[in-house]
């Protein structure tokens, strides 16, 4: 473990060292991973006419074709193009291969019985191992906690000094670099889509950890209120929802490569 720790260590520095020399050569944003949460036999939430899984990968497809027509220099590459369950690590694990510069994870938020009532849009970016793990945090990890490989994948250690360093420079080189991003998407669907905003939130994703650049994960609606359900399943909403990430992505991408 410790022999393992140490080599993820070294190659953290070594994609450390990378990023700041092509900062210092003038940074281009080259890669881009849409990821369509969920799939196969992790159907995600249920909502009165549609599952998440589905409507996530109608979304992250849309998103995948407006951004290469509208940033034709970029390569876009999915996680999933069809309903197949793609492994959580595996995620992350193809935009790391990839040495993208931002993982862009698409996900229906959802309440129980009840709560119908509850829309609007929040976008998620990494934190970890939270002592107050909120319940979303929470309720997107459950199908990987109950994933089979996830304790042959998962080997954070939180009293480990290595794993603390890395933590560290996670924070600081991506961290407020996901958060920018995840506010221009939130801005863009409160100001331009005129959504309901419940904020950019940091959270304990599996996923967002695992993923080694600017990475976040967004709601982009209630797939429990029937209303909002029929909005993200709709051609106009999805438009609208795709329109405003793109929209965000040009705005991240005009900040950092200036």
């Amino acid at each position: 473990m410790r022999l393992r720790n140490s080599f993820l260590f070294l190659t953290f520095l070594i994609t450390i060292l990378s990023f700041f020399n092509a900062n210092a050569q003038g940074y281009k944003i080259k890669t881009i991973v849409i990821d369509a949460g969920h799939g196969g036999v992790k159907p995600g939430a249920r909502g009165a006419i549609s599952w998440e899984k589905d409507v996530a990968l109608k979304v992250a497809l849309k998103l995948g074709t407006k951004l290469q027509d509208e940033l034709p220099a970029i390569k876009i590459i999915q996680t999933r193009r069809t309903d197949v369950d793609v492994d959580w690590y595996r995620r992350a694990e193809i935009a790391n291969d990839a040495k993208a510069d931002l993982f862009i994870s698409i996900h229906c938020n959802s309440m129980p019985a009840g709560n119908s009532h509850v829309r609007g849009t929040e976008t998620f970016v990494g934190a970890y191992r939270r002592i107050n793990e909120m319940d979303a945090g929470l309720k997107e990890n459950e199908e990987i906690i109950k994933d089979k490989n996830y304790k042959k994948q998962s080997s954070y250690d939180p009293t480990d000094p290595e794993e603390a360093i890395l933590l560290s420079l996670y924070k600081s080189l991506y961290r407020s670099k996901s958060l920018a991003l995840a506010s221009y998407i939130q801005k863009n669907y409160t100001e331009v889509n005129k959504r309901v905003n419940r904020g950019v939130k940091e959270q304990g994703l599996l996923i967002l950890q695992r993923a080694a650049m600017p990475s976040i994960l967004t709601e982009i609606g209630f797939i429990s209120n029937k209303e909002e359900e029929k909005y993200i399943n709709s051609e106009e909403g999805q438009e609208e929802i795709v329109t405003a990430i793109v929209n965000a992505i040009k705005q991240y991408k005009k900040e950092v490569e200036n």
